[in-house]
Order: C-alpha cells, then structure tokens, then sequence
C-alpha cells in the first residue's frame, strides 16, 4: 500500500472523467434542478471554515422548503436545532458552500454548489412562516454550479428500499448514547418521550 499524494498519482489508478460526468454541469438552475427542489424535503449542507475545517449538517422540512427566486439563487430557512451555528458561523468567514438535495423514492441527487450569506429580512422571513412561527434566519446562496449526480450511491445502500430498514430499537436511544459518551449520572428519557419534546419544537 502507498499514500496517494500527487493528481497524477491518482489519476494514474482511475479513468478520466469524461462524457456526460463532466457536460452535465451547468451554472444555473433549470427546470429539471428546480423541480427537483420543489419534492425534496432533505438536504445536506456542506460548509468550511477559514482554517479548512468542513462541517456538514442535514436540513429538512415539507417538500419544497427550499425557495427558488430564480435560477441562480436558492434560500433555505433555518429551523430551530441546537443552536451550535457551526454552519452559519463558517459562512461567516467563508461563504462557499456545497448543497445535496434528495428525494425520498429517488435514487438520483441533485448537488449545488455556491456562495452564502446569511439573511434575516422581514420579507424573507415571512415567506418561511409555519404555524405562525418565523426561521431566525435564512441561507440565500448564489448557484455557481449544479448538476444531477448519478444514482449509484444509493442504489448501492438501497436507502429507500423497506427491506433495508433498520428498527430504531437496535440502536440505542439518543439520550443514552450521549449519556455513556459524557459519563453522565442522569435520568435518560425514552426515544418517545425525545421525539414529543422535538415535536413541540420543530419551528
């Protein structure tokens, strides 16, 4: 085994990317991407900070949660979590970030790449309104890149496949994950009692 370290190194072990892997790009939205945003009800948000450091955080409401003003901009609310920022507060210092869209039943994803700022105007706001509650803030990021990435990843975890479910019971719960990993001496709450407190707080 050797530590591949150089481009040529590693191209000299895959094929070039060629044909449609490379001519699908586009730099801004079409129909086929907005439609796709339009069911998504998931995403994932990739983010780095000034130093390097990457973070990625999964976002998620009713399909069509993330907004498209126009082929060049989506904006994406942000719901109430815990509160850590680390995806806010590394746009701050470095606004590139990358976006994954999916589907649920779709094994194909749509992946974004642009800038981000972070927006919290009235008028934005309010066209995030659930329940009569408003996001703190909104993502707006500028599309610089975008295209549908093949279905081989999923097909491979056969993520939406029902056979391939795994029963929430063989995982511990949250609380007491977290409670072995912090060594707690604390009362852990049951996986039904988490989700109705979530319940109560999803915006």
């Amino acid at each position: 085994m050797a530590k591949i370290e150089t481009v040529e190194a590693l191209r000299a072990i895959y094929k070039p990317a060629a044909g449609r892997a490379v001519e699908k790009e586009l730099s801004a939205l079409d129909p086929h991407c907005k439609r796709f945003i339009e069911l998504s009800p998931f995403l994932l948000l990739a983010t780095h900070n000034a130093d390097g450091v990457v973070d990625i955080t999964p976002r998620g409401d009713g399909p069509g949660f993330v907004a498209v003003p126009d082929g060049k901009t989506i904006v994406i609310p942000d719901r109430p979590g815990n509160n850590r920022l680390d995806s806010l507060t590394n746009i701050l210092s470095n606004p590139t970030c990358s976006v994954i869209f999916m589907i649920p039943g779709v094994d194909e994803t749509l992946r974004i790449r642009g800038t981000a700022e972070i927006r919290d105007d009235a008028d934005l706001l309010a066209g995030f309104e659930v329940k009569g509650r408003l996001p703190a803030t909104v993502l707006r990021i500028s599309v610089d890149l975008a295209f549908l990435h093949c279905a081989k990843a999923l097909m491979r975890s056969r993520l939406w496949n029902p056979d391939a479910q795994i029963e929430r019971s063989t995982l511990p719960t949250l609380g007491q994950m977290i409670k072995d990993q912090l060594n707690l001496n604390v009362e852990v709450e049951s996986q039904e009692e988490m989700v109705a407190r979530y319940k109560e707080a999803l915006y």
